[in-house]
């Protein structure tokens, strides 16, 4: 195989021509393309990392509202316990003033009960008083075993009806 240098040099000089024609059109185009296209990704990059920035930031944001919303519902929690907590108290408190306003009541109902009962008793033991002097002055009285007899049926009589 023999070297040809007539053909190396005008496969050479074929170059250099492509090259400066292509270099004089095409390749300022070529270029300014892809720097264009460079400009526009390192515009793009610069945008994806502002929003990233700006989802991290919204992020840390939203875990923060979500906090103070957990510290209020909290907050709110504890004042519905202590409110609560309050109204048991007062109807507790409520409920203690009816008791004892119910039982003074029972006890003025008894008490009266009670002077109601002693005043029939004294009445019907009057009553029973008086039946036995009448009984007594009518009869004679022979015996002292008669007498005992009249105090002992007295005393059955107001047995019997208390």
């Amino acid at each position: 195989m023999e070297i040809v240098w007539t053909n190396i040099i005008f496969s050479i000089a074929a170059f250099l021509i492509l090259y400066i024609l292509l270099s004089k059109f095409a390749f300022s185009k070529l270029f300014a393309v892809m720097e264009t296209r460079r400009e526009l990704v390192m515009q793009q990059l610069d945008e994806a990392a502002k929003t990233r920035e700006q989802a991290v930031a919204y992020v840390e944001e939203q875990k923060q509202a979500l906090n103070n919303a957990r510290q209020e519902a909290q907050s709110i929690i504890q004042q519905s316990q202590i409110t609560s907590n309050q109204q048991v108290d007062r109807l507790l408190e409520q409920a203690k003033v009816e008791a004892s306003r119910v039982k003074a009541e029972a006890v003025r109902d008894i008490e009266n009960e009670k002077n109601k009962a002693v005043e029939e008793l004294r009445s019907e033991i009057g009553t029973a008083s008086v039946r036995i002097a009448s009984k007594l002055l009518n009869k004679e009285v022979q015996a002292s075993g008669e007498q005992e007899q009249l105090v002992d049926q007295y005393l059955k009589e107001v047995g019997g009806r208390s």
